[in-house]
């Protein structure tokens, strides 16, 4: 069980430090890496969709229902999700897909069928409602700007919206968090209220490791999403079947269904690096660390992909390096130097140049 320390510091209130783990122990999901060629687009169009894979695919299978244990008949819902990620880009994306057989969506509030998506994206667990917290010397108003969506987000996607905004965020970020450049959502159905039929649903939303509640994006921590990265999520589908006040099923991917405000009660998905079909065979990249301005003293980093046996650095100033990751000093400044590194390996050859990257003054 991947477990982490908490320690969260919110209104000069120190929290104490609990330890958490994610639900369903030992099944790790899968998060696509899309190409940054094919991001998908958020329209009416799934085909962005079909190069991912359908061992990607989260379908009911993997769902209980935390109402009332009812057993999953196609019949009456059916519902398949896929996951993506671009690498450079804090987004997830989603597609979901559903069947329904009575869709409930004409009132204005929060009784409507529903994807309940819940995100942590640093694995900082805990509880991210107020009402699930145990520390009681806030009064409630402080408890929920300190706690609300702070650490973790639930987002309430609304299947379909009609007449309301498309997700209802819990926090008081939610007027600027589930706006571009911060999450963004098209539909794709032709029934009404108490119809049946397919609903297509594609969006992406940013998960924050710190959404500050009372100063905004500007004081906010994107989520860093990287490759291999392990990240808490966990959805819920609840589905109304009439217009009573209670849905018919609340189906869980978690085990628990205080998943929606309780990042410890989430479970594993894994950001998957690219397929090897979207992979050269073999590429140059790297990146570079400026160590000491006055003594011009920088720090090379070979990233480069595929099996490579033989890295030649040409630093710009007439001197070379066969090091993979070499620290190289330069004896003037300069602005317009191109830095190239060639690799070589059985696939054949690759170079990388960075035009006027390092400056040095």
């Amino acid at each position: 069980m991947l477990q982490r320390i908490q320690k969260c510091a919110c209104v000069a209130l120190l929290f104490t430090p609990v330890v958490v783990g994610l639900e369903k122990p030992g099944t790790v999901y899968k998060v696509f890496q899309f190409p940054a060629d094919q991001i998908p687009r958020v329209d009416d169009k799934t085909n962005d969709w079909d190069v991912v894979p359908e061992d990607y695919v989260i379908g009911m299978d993997q769902l209980t229902d935390s109402n009332n244990n009812l057993k999953h008949d196609s019949k009456d819902i059916d519902v398949k999700v896929k996951v993506g990620w671009v690498k450079g880009l804090n987004r997830l994306f989603f597609l979901y897909e559903a069947w329904d057989d009575y869709w409930s969506f004409a009132r204005p509030d929060q009784h409507n069928d529903m994807f309940e998506v819940a995100v942590d994206g640093n694995l900082s667990g805990g509880p991210f409602i107020k009402d699930l917290h145990p520390e009681t010397r806030l009064d409630p108003w402080n408890m929920y700007r300190a706690t609300q969506g702070v650490h973790a987000q639930n987002w309430h996607v609304f299947t379909p919206a009609e007449g309301k905004d498309w997700v209802m965020v819990w926090g008081c970020q939610q007027p600027w968090i589930r706006e571009l450049p911060y999450g963004n959502a098209a539909y794709s159905y032709n029934f009404k209220h108490g119809g049946s039929g397919k609903l297509v649903l594609e969006f992406w939303l940013t998960p924050f490791d710190h959404a500050d509640c009372d100063r905004g994006p500007g004081y906010s921590v994107e989520s860093n999403l990287t490759e291999n990265k392990i990240i808490g999520l966990a959805w819920a589908v609840k589905d109304y079947d009439d217009d009573s006040e209670n849905a018919k099923a609340f189906w869980n991917l978690s085990p628990k269904v205080t998943m929606y405000g309780n990042a410890s009660d989430l479970v594993a998905f894994r950001l998957m690096p690219l397929e090897a079909r979207f992979r050269k065979p073999i590429e140059a990249k790297w990146s570079f660390k400026i160590l000491d301005v006055d003594r011009k003293l920088v720090a090379f980093q070979d990233l480069s992909e595929g099996n490579i046996t033989s890295w030649t650095w040409d630093f710009g100033d007439g001197t070379t390096s066969d090091d993979r990751h070499p620290i190289h000093q330069y004896r003037t400044g300069g602005e317009y130097r191109t830095v190239t590194l060639y690799v070589e390996g059985p696939a054949g050859k690759a170079r990388r140049a960075k035009v006027f990257d390092v400056v040095l003054p």
